[in-house]
């Protein structure tokens, strides 16, 4: 990958996206994580107006610690970009209370998980709405189009998706060269929703270069039947997850009415 070339070429696009738009610039949820410290890099390089925001739920220490250092190493070098921190423990906790917790605790404990991605979305919609900004995704391909690892109306609610093209090993290429903060790019991935530091991996299964792989195999045809062992087992998790999440992928089901009927 021609890296600087593909970074120039998103934040002109990201521009050119913006100044069409007749908006002031972006507003990202950071994380702690590379694919949010990309995303507001690559935003910052515009020199529009960035907005940072964090958002912790019961946030993991180390989260909050990386998040933070990476803001305050982005404030220092673009001064386009300013911060803001918006508590969302309490909102959800209120929540926990006028919705029934019945069920099986694992079932519970996702549909939360999703609720945490949701609040977050609406907060930063608000602010973009107060300052006409533009919400910018996080989403890298892997997790956009191969296993759907995002929460639909959550952190897969956004105005327009930057990294979204580009597979996890090439957003940490990305990263290396934007000065992405170390702690940040040895970091084991993680989407936060759990309150604890549990990683992708510990959820999905598999780390993503196995799924960079098996999303390649997949795009070239190919059975689980053509492999083996550890493979075996990659792709088949690719599998299982890129069929249950396709839902995410593809286009709200719309009921057409035939014409005869109207």
């Amino acid at each position: 990958m021609q890296t600087e070339k593909v970074i120039d070429h998103i934040v002109n696009w990201l521009k050119d996206y913006a100044n069409n738009a007749k908006v002031n610039g972006f507003v990202v949820g950071i994380s702690g994580g590379i694919d949010s410290a990309v995303t507001s890099t690559l935003c910052a390089k515009t020199g529009l107006e960035v907005l940072c925001i964090e958002m912790p739920i019961h946030q993991a220490p180390s989260h909050v610690s990386r998040a933070q250092e990476h803001i305050a190493q982005l404030k220092e070098r673009f001064s386009n970009v300013r911060d803001t921190r918006t508590d969302l423990t309490p909102v959800f906790e209120e929540f926990k209370t006028e919705v029934t917790l019945e069920g099986k605790p694992e079932v519970v404990d996702m549909a939360l998980a999703n609720t945490r991605a949701r609040l977050r979305m609406t907060t930063l919609y608000y602010h973009a709405g107060l300052l006409k900004l533009l919400v910018a995704g996080t989403g890298n391909k892997v997790e956009d189009f191969g296993v759907g690892f995002y929460t639909k109306y959550g952190d897969g609610g956004v105005d327009l998706s930057p990294i979204a093209d580009l597979l996890k090993s090439e957003v940490y290429q990305i990263g290396a060269i934007l000065e992405v903060p170390e702690s940040i790019m040895e970091a084991a991935p993680s989407d936060g929703l759990f309150g604890d530091a549990r990683s992708d991996e510990d959820q999905i299964g598999a780390s993503y270069s196995e799924l960079e792989w098996a999303m390649l195999m997949d795009e070239q045809g190919k059975t689980i039947d053509e492999f083996e062992g550890r493979s075996q087992d990659v792709f088949k998790i690719y599998k299982r997850f890129n069929t249950a999440n396709k839902h995410k992928m593809i286009p709200i089901p719309i009921c057409e009415i035939p014409k005869n009927l109207k």
